[in-house]
């Protein structure tokens, strides 16, 4: 079974009229103000799975600054998990800055969402004012032993829209804050899992933690994948395309290309993210 840990969906309404949320919505405007930034909804993605050979996707949508806007955005994940429910996993998409974050979260987990994400700090990185406001959010999916996906990226190299300010200290900060918390590090976590190999603490501390593969083909070598076998293990990293951004063929081309086997590959592709939500 190949699961696809990390795409997005978006609403009709959105999708046919992003234009009116740029204003309001610097985020927004940052990832998706170019014309070639793809929107999709349920049936494209599913009609991409059929071709990829995916089974299941998680779907997710995007933390906006309205709360209305969360609210009906994730009103859409709820909706086509129900419709789909063989073939979408729903997370709830929160701000936690927005009015009423933590109601949201238990709102969204209440109508069976598994976990929260893709969360994404595009203006401040993960900064201590977001530490804090993350605290109710995380606290309810650690009762729950659902998963938060949280966006990361590499602090240096290429500048492209959607890369944050975000620093391997901060990262790491968050972990240490909520040590607990079954945590997913989306983009290889910007790289952290390099620091698996320091002797003292860091082993502990990345115990909750899974990386995701999401635009990889767009930012590593194929190579990334032995390495953070290696360094990290192989249960612990969870394949996302980050679809519509590219399609699931690249990386799977690109696992091949790291010469990995097969067994490899299932776990990558499925087996992890199946232990981890418990499907």
């Amino acid at each position: 079974m190949i699961i696809d840990f990390h795409t997005h969906l978006f609403p009709k309404a959105i999708r046919s009229n992003r234009q009116s949320y740029f204003r309001s919505e610097p985020g927004f405007k940052l990832l998706y103000k170019s014309p070639k930034s793809r929107l999709v909804g349920a049936k494209e993605l599913l009609n991409a799975m059929d071709e990829n050979r995916v089974d299941k996707s998680v779907v997710f949508g995007f933390p906006w600054l309205n709360s209305d806007t969360i609210k009906k955005h994730n009103d859409y994940i709820i909706e086509v998990v129900e419709k789909y429910p063989d073939r979408f996993i729903g997370l709830g998409c929160i701000n936690p800055f927005s009015r009423n974050a933590a109601a949201e979260t238990q709102r969204c987990l209440a109508a069976g969402l598994w976990g929260i994400g893709e969360l994404a700090f595009y203006q401040s990185g993960l900064d201590s004012a977001v530490l804090d406001q993350l605290a109710p959010i995380m606290k309810l999916c650690h009762e729950r032993k659902l998963p938060v996906l949280i966006h990361t990226n590499e602090p240096i190299g290429q500048t492209y829209p959607g890369k944050t300010p975000i620093t391997l200290a901060q990262i790491y900060g968050l972990i240490k804050k909520f040590p607990e918390n079954t945590i997913v590090l989306a983009h290889w976590g910007g790289g952290l899992f390099f620091f698996n190999l320091l002797k003292k603490e860091v082993k502990e501390y990345l115990k909750n933690i899974y990386f995701d593969t999401a635009a990889s083909p767009y930012l590593y070598d194929p190579a990334i994948y032995r390495l953070a076998i290696q360094l990290v293990g192989l249960d612990k990293i969870l394949f996302g395309s980050d679809y519509p951004l590219l399609p699931p063929k690249r990386y799977f081309k690109e696992m091949e290309q790291a010469g990995l086997s097969d067994n490899q590959i299932n776990k990558i592709c499925g087996v992890n993210t199946a232990k981890l939500l418990s499907l």
